[in-house]
């Protein structure tokens, strides 16, 4: 099976909304490859409600993405940190209660000034 990789846009400044972003040919690229390598697929609300008419159905779970951080069932983190300030807009983690420790294993710079940073969770680690 292949690792649960938690995957991101996010701007210089932390804002985590999708209008915020700067969408080009090879961010597009980036995420088609990513979906492609997937066996399966985790959507926040707001982002499955966006696709979901180009989706076909899927099954339902009872594990909300917000939650899997603190229970540890994430494998891999990818932020794609966009070049733009955007002073506003959701951030990501918010409210998160724990420390997460993360080890840096690959970086991919893209064309529009994005960098696509790879992490996967220091595990055994104090709080």
């Amino acid at each position: 099976m292949r690792p649960l990789r938690y995957s991101i846009n996010v701007t210089l400044d932390g804002c985590c909304d999708h209008r915020a972003m700067i969408a080009d040919e090879a961010l597009h690229r980036h995420a088609a490859e990513n979906l492609a390598n997937a066996d399966a697929l985790l959507f926040g609300r707001v982002t499955y409600e966006m696709m979901e008419a180009g989706w076909r159905p899927v099954a339902q779970t009872g594990v909300r993405p917000e939650w899997m951080p603190e229970l540890g069932l994430i494998d891999e983190y990818e932020f794609v940190v966009q070049p733009r300030l955007a002073g506003h807009g959701p951030t990501l983690f918010a409210g998160l209660s724990k420390y997460v420790d993360l080890k840096l294993v690959s970086r991919l710079e893209l064309g529009s000034g994005a960098v696509a940073l790879r992490y996967e969770p220091i595990r055994n680690q104090p709080q």
